[in-house]
């Protein structure tokens, strides 16, 4: 059912905690089906030099914030904000369906902490033009993966 990626993240999760002073925290989720991601970034000269996460959730949710912090770090923030779902499930060598809304919650973490970069220091990011933050009463998991069909 898992891979033994998903269950080496899940079980050794890498980059847990926070980041005192961090440059973007962001925070989606939903308490009420219970996952709940929070990025935080210390970012230098546009670049990722650290990140951590705290996750409240499954399994997946885990696994997939461990691995998205790996896929960033060392990243410009505009090669950060082109981090999407789809890279973080095959990163994980795949995903069951049910679980693939945890890979669209760490896409959308990583993007809402450098949109709180952003505002942080009033720069506009290539990638994050037009981007609105994600309402937290969001229903993810009515995500659909239309590659899986």
């Amino acid at each position: 059912m898992y891979s033994d990626k998903v269950m080496e993240h899940f079980m050794n999760p890498r980059n847990v905690g926070e980041i005192e002073n961090a440059d973007g925290i962001g925070q989606v989720g939903n308490a009420k089906c219970g996952d709940i991601m929070k990025m935080y970034l210390k970012i230098e000269d546009g670049v990722i030099t650290d990140c951590k996460f705290k996750t409240f959730g499954c399994g997946s949710a885990i696994a997939t914030s461990s691995i998205a912090t790996e896929m960033i770090i060392g990243k410009s923030v505009e090669e950060a904000v082109g981090l999407t779902n789809r890279a973080v499930v095959e990163a994980l060598d795949g995903l069951p369906a049910q679980k693939v809304h945890c890979s669209v919650l760490a896409e959308q973490a990583v993007k809402a902490a450098i949109y709180d970069y952003a505002q942080k220091n009033a720069i506009v990011i290539k990638g994050l033009e037009n981007y609105e933050p994600v309402d937290d009463d969001h229903d993810h998991h009515d995500f659909e993966d239309e590659d899986d069909e």
